[in-house]
């Protein structure tokens, strides 16, 4: 079911949005209400699914992961059950952060993290090129990261 949220919606999305450990009393300052209301807001937005939840955003590299590396996978086969069979087995890799089925050429692109280029061709070479179904693997390293902003845009409402 589509949200639509009003403008103290949005002001309430994009502070918690910038930061997920705002007190609600902060947070309903920002959003020009009192506290009781903007927890409210906050509870029917988490129930209705707009907010799906919280975490922490961990630095990779002071963790030891210096290589961020995407992979992008072309199956031999596209039937739905070839799909979801490489779906769960993505899910098993914890280098893999992110998966995206794509239309095109592409089948598949994955985020990976490894803590050097030895781990990640490793876990190309014996885990996902190993893969059943899997025909292509071709694989970019980065360079540096020139925008993170996870999230949706939200303007001032």
């Amino acid at each position: 079911m589509k949200v639509k949220p009003d403008g103290t919606d949005w002001r309430i999305l994009r502070e918690l949005q910038r930061s997920g450990r705002i007190t609600n009393v902060e947070l309903a300052r920002r959003a020009g209400i009192s506290a009781p209301p903007c927890l409210r807001r906050v509870r029917a937005l988490e129930e209705a699914g707009v907010i799906e939840g919280y975490y922490a955003l961990l630095d990779c590299r002071r963790l030891g992961y210096e290589l961020t590396a995407f992979a992008m996978v072309g199956l031999h086969r596209q039937a739905e059950s070839d799909l979801i069979a490489f779906e769960a087995q993505v899910c098993d890799w914890p280098l893999v952060r992110e998966c995206y089925m794509l239309s095109g050429e592409i089948d598949f692109i994955l985020q990976c993290v490894a803590p050097d280029l030895a781990t990640f061709q490793d876990f190309v070479i014996h885990d996902l090129t190993a893969t059943p179904n899997v025909d292509s693997v071709k694989t970019s390293l980065t360079i540096r990261r020139s925008k993170f902003e996870p999230g949706v845009p939200i303007g001032a409402a």
